[in-house]
């Protein structure tokens, strides 16, 4: 089977769009300022493992990478959450977030309010870039194709709907704005580049697809049980 052109495969990716979790009825309850402080709590605690586990699958895709330069590139994203040193880096300005919405760093680091489908979900995800070729667990990652709209969205609404939230719990948000853009075309850059069979390029599809999924089953799980008290 003839390989796609290039911009016929990139519109195959971005015709994936419509499974990204930002039309999800926790998200749109979100940013209709629906959601009760328990509800706010529960999405904070379940997404940081999420955040948490975003290094190790960088580095699992780093580790499977023969490709010094994009190894290169790939590196900056594990520093990005992890920071150069304690207190820096994505996964503490999500740790501020949680804190601001009112959980303890004790408790957001202990995992306590991890759901099984969260903690299955990104289990998963890491496992995906882990075993799959280093190319597929790349175009996983296409969702930052689809995020930085809704990051803006989501901050937005934040700030108007629950004006109780501190502007320093908002740091991951507007510090990954302006990192996603960047990433996002980088990422479709190697993808393309390296997906030159229709093979490849399906597997690419097709990983894309099993991140949005990912994403929506963590959804799904903070959906069902966050309205049932106090996580």
């Amino acid at each position: 089977m003839t390989a796609l052109a290039p911009e016929e495969f990139v519109a195959e990716l971005r015709a994936l769009a419509p499974r990204y979790w930002d039309s999800h009825p926790f998200h749109l309850r979100m940013h209709a300022g629906q959601l009760s402080k328990h509800e706010l709590q529960a999405w904070a605690a379940n997404r940081w493992y999420y955040q948490r586990c975003i290094a190790q699958k960088d580095a699992a895709i780093l580790s499977n990478c023969p490709v010094p330069d994009i190894r290169r590139q790939w590196r900056e994203r594990i520093i990005w959450h992890d920071g150069t040193k304690p207190g820096e880096g994505g996964a503490e300005n999500w740790i501020r977030l949680a804190e601001a919405v009112g959980l303890t760093r004790e408790e957001v680091l202990d995992e306590r309010h991890v759901l099984p489908g969260t903690r299955f979900a990104v289990d998963a995800y890491v496992n995906f870039a882990r075993t799959k070729p280093w190319v597929e667990a790349i175009a996983s990652g296409l969702t930052e194709m689809f995020s930085g709209a809704l990051m803006r969205r989501r901050l937005a609404a934040l700030r108007e709907q629950y004006p109780w939230i501190a502007e320093e719990g908002f740091a991951y948000f507007t510090n990954r704005i302006q990192a996603v853009a960047g990433e996002g075309r980088a990422t479709l850059d190697i993808v393309v580049e390296h997906s030159r069979t229709r093979a490849q390029q399906e597997a690419a599809v097709a990983a894309l697809a099993f991140k949005c999924d990912v994403l929506r089953a963590v959804l799904d799980a903070v959906d069902y049980y966050s309205g049932k008290g106090k996580p």
